[in-house]
């Protein structure tokens, strides 16, 4: 595969045999593979156990499981949308094709038009505008797709200042690249390959952190009718719309369901419907200090925010990471209770309990070893004091014993001496 993989383009899915992930996307990952034969669409669908092989894995810059690649010549694309047979087929023919692809009339712009909702147009001749479009393309890929086409192609609704030009068609309306307010023309593309108004969840949310903008969110239930949540829902969509030109910059606007996802970004419990405004470059977020009633107190909100007026909640700083350990652990915890209690149990119970044991067992031991420990000392003292006492009795005798032997020879010579004497 190594060797010769330049010689097609290749989807492959890098997996590791004990990963979870890895195996819910299996079966989802082998309807892939029989989509894209059907198709008759020249990419190879293959996947390859990044432990067995972590060479060729690390070449390619895998760091977690599964991920999933698009290997084209020199490049490699990776793909960071929802794990679903159709986004993964759908981006595998995006970026298989070629990066721009040319609209020869009316009748394909229009073609096209309707199948995406965000389109971008490259309009007029060679140029280092059309060189950057295509070194960008190469870059964004994966994410959009580029086109195209000459000016007579256009609607007649269009009007371009000036040619060549980079249009984006969205929301029903289109908007023209213009370098000098726009800036770069990657960071352009980037952040307009949203539409201004989004259904977020968390795919999009992790894709709308590389725009740089902060995101504002409606949260709200979806399958609750109610005059508050869909109130709230308009009054963002209002503000996405009527305020473009002052907010599309730096905020991008959207509704989310539900308020779990939320709850365990800011790990806190949020009341919905609500309004939230995330950083996700820093993992800040801002709350609004009043209630939400129309459109111009969204706008006020966004400007205090914009200002610097606003208090930034949550944050990446060291208690904010150690908050989220913890956050993290009693929600593993947790679920893994709601989901199984007696699973829960014997995961968590049986450590528990033999952790409980082994500190009874090590307490009891030291006790009772101390107390031996003093009664032999004790013992083995009142031993030596015996046993020193019937030393001395007994060295007391010898010394007497000894003395009487002494006194009885001493006699006997002063006897020889006598008679030797006579």
């Amino acid at each position: 595969f190594k060797e010769n993989r330049k010689d097609d383009i290749w989807l492959v899915d890098f997996y590791a045999p004990w990963c979870g992930h890895c195996k819910k996307l299996e079966p989802v990952w082998n309807e892939v593979g029989i989509e894209m034969k059907n198709m008759g669409s020249p990419v190879r669908v293959g996947k390859m156990d990044a432990t067995s092989f972590s060479s060729i894995a690390s070449e390619f810059g895998v760091r977690g499981y599964p991920t999933i690649k698009l290997l084209k010549g020199d490049l490699a694309y990776n793909y960071r949308g929802p794990r679903t047979k159709d986004d993964i087929v759908e981006f595998a023919n995006r970026v298989a094709g070629p990066l721009i692809r040319p609209l020869p009339s009316q009748h394909m712009f229009e073609h096209v038009r309707k199948r995406h909702r965000v389109l971008f147009v490259y309009v007029g001749g060679e140029s280092p505008l059309k060189e950057k479009y295509i070194e960008v393309a190469s870059e964004l890929i994966v994410y959009t797709y580029f086109f195209s086409a000459s000016e007579d192609v256009l609607p007649e609704y269009v009007t371009l200042p000036e040619f060549p030009a980079v249009v984006v068609f969205k929301d029903g309306t289109y908007f023209v690249y213009d370098e000098y307010e726009d800036g770069d023309l990657s960071s352009w593309i980037n952040r307009e390959r949203f539409q201004v108004y989004l259904h977020v969840d968390g795919f999009t949310l992790y894709e709308l952190g590389d725009t740089g903008k902060l995101v504002a969110i409606a949260v709200i239930d979806d399958k609750n009718s109610s005059v508050e949540h869909t109130r709230l829902k308009s009054i963002i969509q209002e503000v996405a719309r009527d305020y473009r030109d002052h907010f599309h910059r730096d905020f991008q606007f959207g509704h989310m369901d539900g308020n779990d996802y939320i709850n365990s970004l800011l790990m806190d419990d949020i009341t919905i419907p609500t309004v939230v405004v995330l950083n996700t470059s820093n993992q800040q977020y801002f709350l609004p200090d009043r209630h939400i009633e129309n459109t111009e107190d969204m706008v006020q909100f966004i400007n205090n925010i914009l200002d610097g007026t606003a208090e930034a909640q949550g944050g990446d700083g060291l208690l904010q990471r150690i908050k989220r350990i913890i956050y993290d652990a009693k929600s593993t915890v947790v679920s893994v209770f709601k989901s199984s209690p007696l699973l829960g149990c014997f995961l968590f119970g049986l450590p528990l309990g033999v952790i409980s044991i082994m500190c009874y067992g090590i307490c009891t031991a030291d006790t009772d070893g101390g107390v031996d420990e003093h009664e032999a000392a004790k013992k083995e003292t009142g031993d030596q004091e015996l046993t020193d006492e019937g030393s001395e009795e007994e060295q007391e005798e010898e010394k007497n014993g000894k003395y009487t032997e002494l006194s009885d020879g001493e006699l006997k010579q002063k006897d020889v001496m006598a008679k030797k004497k006579d």
